[in-house]
């Protein structure tokens, strides 16, 4: 006798009642582009559908989200002015701030991430304060930085703090310094294990934040390093990290699931820029269904363990799920 797994697939409602993996809407949050002046909304030529997006232009698109049923976004900041300390992230009148008190004015039922780092904020485009003598971030000294970054968003509104700057110690420092501003119960979701990747490039166009010189192999991970990866979130858990995050996310699946594994923290992934303009620009080619590919690689983050998936694809996966 040999098993005839096909029996529980023969029928399309039995294959729904055994499906173990399964997507809803609630599972995503979407990325918001903020930039200074009004009634912007400039399409990035790498990433179809996505936009950089004046601060009236994102209210209208966040009343485009819940509509769908999205209830949950994170905001990038492409501020006027940059400079070697990244000013405009420490100052209460800077993009991102201003954005999280109008978006939360006008939509208060939505839950705004901010992402906290400062590689969109310097002119020279790394995460944080550099030592000139190694040319690369120096570590403590932005470690300072983040705890006020963090506060002036808490003040302005954020939901959530989720920084990726990669720094040792930045929960920590992040943590004690909203604690000690009042805002305990602000959670915290670290992009606990970052790639040094090459599918950030598309992102690095929408958020205009690609490095001056040299690359972040100093402080984002290596590609080729799995125990580290693990050792990389379990550290920001016991720092306090409120929620565990991998990115990239389909060429780190095993990671995913590692830290799923040893960690019993909430997880999310970050499907990110690249990811997503294969998939566009694969399926203007013509050689892909670009709406099951989306969704099978979407399902895929589930499966490995994904509580939260932060995608480009949000919109249209939630199109789909809500028929």
């Amino acid at each position: 006798m040999f098993a005839r797994f096909r029996r529980r697939r023969i029928s399309p409602v039995l294959r729904d009642l055994l499906q173990e993996t399964h997507l809803s809407v609630d599972d995503f949050i979407y990325p918001l582009f903020i930039r200074g002046g009004e009634g912007i909304r400039n399409e990035v030529a790498s990433m179809p559908g996505v936009f950089q997006l004046s601060i009236d232009e994102a209210i209208k698109e966040c009343e485009t989200l819940k509509n769908l049923g999205l209830r949950a976004v994170i905001l990038f900041g492409i501020p006027d002015v940059k400079d070697s300390v990244g000013s405009d992230a420490l100052c209460e009148h800077g993009i991102i701030a201003t954005a999280v008190r109008a978006l939360k004015a006008a939509h208060p039922d939505l839950f705004v991430v901010t992402d906290l780092c400062f590689c969109e904020y310097t002119d020279h485009g790394h995460c944080g304060i550099l030592d000139p003598v190694l040319q690369t971030v120096d570590n403590d000294l932005t470690l300072a930085n983040l705890g006020k970054q963090a506060v002036i968003h808490a003040q302005a509104g954020a939901d959530l703090i989720a920084p990726s700057g990669m720094m040792d110690g930045m929960i920590t420092a992040i943590r004690s310094a909203l604690d000690e501003a009042g805002f305990a119960m602000l959670p915290i979701m670290s992009y606990s294990t970052k790639f040094a990747s090459a599918w950030y490039g598309p992102f690095r166009d929408v958020a205009e934040s690609a490095p001056s010189f040299g690359d972040r192999r100093s402080y984002q991970m290596n590609p080729a390093n799995r125990r580290e990866a693990i050792l990389e979130s379990l550290e920001d858990e016991k720092e306090g990290a409120d929620i565990l995050m991998v990115k990239p996310g389909l060429a780190y699946l095993d990671i995913l699931r590692d830290i799923r594994e040893a960690s019993r923290l909430p997880l999310a992934v970050y499907n990110v820029s690249g990811e997503y303009s294969m998939l566009k620009m694969a399926a203007q080619a013509g050689v892909i269904d670009y709406e099951r590919v989306m969704m099978e690689t979407l399902l895929a983050f589930k499966r490995a363990g994904a509580d939260i998936i932060i995608s480009y694809h949000a919109k249209e996966a939630a199109a789909l799920l809500r028929g």
